[in-house]
């Protein structure tokens, strides 16, 4: 799965945390030998802190069970974003730079049942992308399991084991009536033997939250005789676990978090849309990253209906939906990509023996549908605790009939499906649940992409007699609840003439008036292509770059001088218990070794690489080379076998650098042809190129004195559009004296270069300076890229550097009318500008 730009930073972000965990680490391991009161005095998890977020960040601390302070943060991400995705990452992450090793225990802690199921049937499919993450940090040792699944020390010391827990099954409160903290078989390998005295002493004094039997077990043991229980529970707290702890929000009572504390977590890793103020926020992703990379769909329409009748509530949906389905099947007539729309029906009871009984039931909606809408029976389900039509089918399949789903409160967590497209709200007026718990469910965008279709690619909600008053209130808060809330000025409400209403909800964002005589006429220069017969077009990467790259060329010479590992090629079993001797606590005994036979898979390495090289003969091609050349320099077959995880991880970095090398090589010998050049184009070269909808309530752009900034290209300038780093950038273009107008490009509609890489580039500020001789016109245009610190130096960044440097040479050197276009003499200056020196840029190209 193709990491979004968002992602990538915020792995870039949580690895600089676990490397600076790491340093720490060691470095107190090594001060414990010397000097334990020295040892004592390094503080790892504030210290790596401090490294992310500087001196006066306020890190909270979290201890575990037994009283030790424990590396803790949240990765904030809205519902959608892919947390999960990110926290199988995040598990390579610790294992790589701060635990050092690919094997250990997991604890995946979620708050319910379809969380649970979701998360579990996610972990254990080898085809999917959460796995497939974990199997590459595992050398494919990785092993799901579930509380009632047993599992060994060996499991632990040979395997990634990631058990996912249900955090009401370990609810401290009720932990005598629960099995994961009784006495039970399967687990007695974890501890001394029970006539073991003097060793179950040793245990419960170095872990003294274990449960354990004392004096009124039976009346048969007496003071100072405490016998430790073999539960799951006592062998989870002996292991202390790497806890991730989904949907952390839910875990900050009083109870949870004693429970959480008590498994004695070794690092926790909290996900949340919505952190309580107690996180530790490393990630921070907002609602507009996700609009930015195509992940949401928004605009979200909203008609409140002030018929009587509830019908005329679902007919609008019936109706709406219906279009869209007209739109998807035109879409998908052009592009081959299916789509489905869904409308999704909340409605007030969906008991057996609770209808007829003055409430809106789903049975009344269904029948309505069939016998009033004339909706085929097979396209309606119903899901309730009692009922579940769409248990184990597949929304998204080309042969699922269900285009309506009527529920209650049953699709309220856990449940992303991107064909959902219509919610029909039909509770009461005064309910508290329908909008808030519901409107999540219907944001994601298909594929994670837009269609360029409008209306495929906004949502839309439908409610029936809402209070007007508190209508959007509701919505905005549901937003928030999914991490959404910077996207409140997405939010379009309308009455049930939705129509007249458009003009005084809604407006569009539009040039200054001022700037007006700009309009049309400001052009930016790109990479262009000369088609034969056909004349200028953009870039293509797919077409102009790729198919041009010559894979032969691939050099992996890197393979002569790669390093493997002596890994231990014999399966150990072994017990543990405690040692007679005290300093030791722990020893093995009755230890065998097996001779294991491992195979190298070729088929295995070569489908690593289908993300990289589009023709899989050529990807098992290099999976020979790489195999031959680690042979050539005398490394056994079982040798390379234990190492194929390892091997698969160089290759595809190695393939991935020279696959861009090349593709680089192929972009320059163009330009140097002159079938590509960097010319200014009137098609699509212009900014603005989009047309923006706001509400007009949207809270706007000001300065530190409260001013509306007033050199935007554009008005209104909404605040919601910018990040911490960006909103300071906006404000610095907007104080200075010689600068004319700024424009926030806007990701995936304004301005791109398209270089030799498959992303575009688009920069994140396009600035023009006064004209010297006029101060209505400009000679200089500036596109600007801001960059946090963390990134620099990252292969991202240099490249869109090297991108900058290569616009700047080419448009010294550039004549803009060779298209035949009468365009004025302009400049263009690209620059890249990093979180600590933004300052100085800018004062030094609008105050010189």
């Amino acid at each position: 799965m193709e990491l979004k730009e968002y992602q990538k930073e915020s792995i870039e972000k949580i690895k600089k945390y676990l490397e600076g965990l790491g340093e720490l680490k060691e470095k107190k391991e090594k001060l414990f030998e010397i000097d334990e009161s020295l040892a004592s005095g390094i503080d790892l998890t504030r210290g790596a802190w401090q490294k992310v977020f500087g001196e006066n960040s306020g890190y909270k601390e979290k201890k575990n069970g037994l009283g030790e302070p424990v590396p803790n943060f949240c990765i904030k991400v809205p519902t959608g974003g892919g947390k999960t995705l990110l926290a199988t990452h995040t598990i390579d992450l610790i294992n790589s730079h701060y635990g050092k090793r690919k094997t250990g225990f997991v604890l995946w802690v979620v708050p319910t049942t379809q969380i649970y199921r979701q998360t579990l049937l996610a972990l254990k499919d080898r085809n999917h992308p959460y796995r497939k993450v974990l199997d590459h940090s595992s050398g494919g040792k990785t092993q799901v399991i579930e509380k009632t699944d047993r599992f060994s020390p060996q499991d632990v010391e040979e395997n990634l084991v990631i058990m996912v827990l249900m955090l009401p099954s370990a609810n401290r409160k009720t932990k005598e009536t629960l099995r994961i903290f009784k006495d039970a078989g399967g687990y007695e390998t974890f501890f001394p033997a029970e006539d073991n005295r003097e060793a179950q002493r040793l245990l419960i004094e170095k872990y003294p939250n274990l449960d354990f039997f004392d004096e009124e077990y039976n009346g048969q043991l007496s003071f100072n005789q405490e016998q430790v229980k073999t539960s799951l529970g006592n062998t989870l707290r002996l292991l202390k676990p790497i806890v991730i702890l989904d949907e952390s929000q839910k875990s900050y009572s009083e109870g949870a978090k004693k429970t959480i504390q008590d498994f004695n977590p070794s690092l926790l890793v909290e996900l949340s849309a919505t952190p309580p103020k107690g996180s530790n926020i490393l990630i921070d992703v907002m609602g507009r990253d996700l609009d930015r990379e195509e992940m949401i769909k928004l605009d979200l329409h909203i008609t409140n209906k002030s018929s009587a009748d509830w019908k005329n509530t679902m007919a609008a949906s019936v109706e709406k939906r219906a279009h869209l389905e007209k739109n998807a099947l035109d879409y998908e007539a052009n592009t081959h990509n299916y789509i489905r729309p869904i409308c999704l029906v909340q409605v007030e009871r969906t008991g057996k023996d609770q209808r007829d009984k003055g409430y809106i039931h789903s049975l009344d909606v269904y029948n309505y549908l069939v016998k009033e809408q004339g909706i085929p029976k097979e396209h309606i389900a119903i899901k309730s605790s009692e009922k579940d039509d769409i248990e184990g089918i597949d929304l998204k399949d080309p042969g699922c009939p269900i285009r309506f789903i009527i529920t209650k409160q049953a699709l309220q967590e856990g449940w992303d499906e991107p064909f959902a497209y219509v919610l029909t709200i039909l509770t009461n007026p005064t309910s508290k649940n329908g909008l808030t718990q519901l409107v999540g469910r219907i944001l994601r965008q298909p594929y994670a992409r837009k269609t360029k279709i409008p209306s495929l690619d906004e949502s839309y909600v439908y409610c029936f007699q809402q209070r007007a008053d508190n209508l959007l209130k509701d919505i905005k808060k549901g937003l928030e609840g999914e991490g959404l809330g910077d996207l409140e000025g997405r939010i379009m409400g309308g009455n049930d003439n939705e129509e007249n209403q458009k003009d005084e909800r809604k407006g569009n964002v539009k040039v200054r008036e001022k700037f007006k005589h700009f309009k049309g006429k400001i052009y930016l220069p790109r990479f262009l292509y000369e088609e034969p017969d056909f004349g200028w077009r953009e870039v293509s990467y797919d077409m102009d770059i790729l198919s041009r790259l010559n894979w032969s060329e691939v050099n992996l010479n890197h393979f002569n001088d790669l390093s493997l590992a002596i890994e231990d090629r014999d399966d150990t079993s072994f017990n543990i218990g405690l040692s007679d001797n005290v300093k030791e606590l722990i020893e093995s005994y009755g230890k065998t070794k097996k001779h294991s036979t491992l195979e190298i898979d070729l088929v295995m390495i070569s489908r690593h690489l289908t993300n990289l090289v589009p023709n899989p003969f050529i990807a098992y091609g290099y999976a020979q080379r790489a195999i031959k050349l680690l042979k050539d320099r005398g490394h056994e077959e079982d040798e390379i076998a234990a190492n194929q995880s390892f091997i698969i991880e160089e290759l595809k970095k190695v393939i991935e650098k020279e696959r861009d090398r090349l593709a680089e090589k192929v972009f320059r010998r163009l330009l140097s042809e002159g079938k590509v050049k960097f010319l200014l184009e009137e098609k699509k070269g212009v900014i603005p190129n989009s047309v923006q909808k706001v509400r007009l309530k949207s809270k706007k752009l000001r300065n530190s004195e409260d001013e509306l900034v007033e050199k935007s290209l554009v008005e209104p300038t909404l605040d919601e559009d910018y990040n911490g780093l960006e909103r300071s950038v906006a404000l610095a273009l907007d104080s200075k004296e010689k600068l004319l107008w700024w424009y926030r490009n806007i990701a995936r509609a304004d301005y791109a270069i398209q270089g030799w890489k498959k992303h575009k580039i688009y920069p994140d500020f396009i600035a023009a300076k006064e004209n010297e001789n006029s101060s209505s016109a400009f000679d200089t245009i500036y596109v600007l890229e801001t960059k946090g610190d963390q990134l620099l130096g990252n292969i991202d960044t240099n490249y869109k550097r090297n991108i900058f440097e290569l616009c700047n040479e080419l448009g010294r050197k550039s004549s803009w009318n060779e298209l035949g276009l009468e365009f004025e003499d302009q400049k263009f200056d690209f620059q890249l500008i990093s979180e600590s020196e933004w300052k100085n840029k800018i004062n030094e190209i609008f105050e010189s």
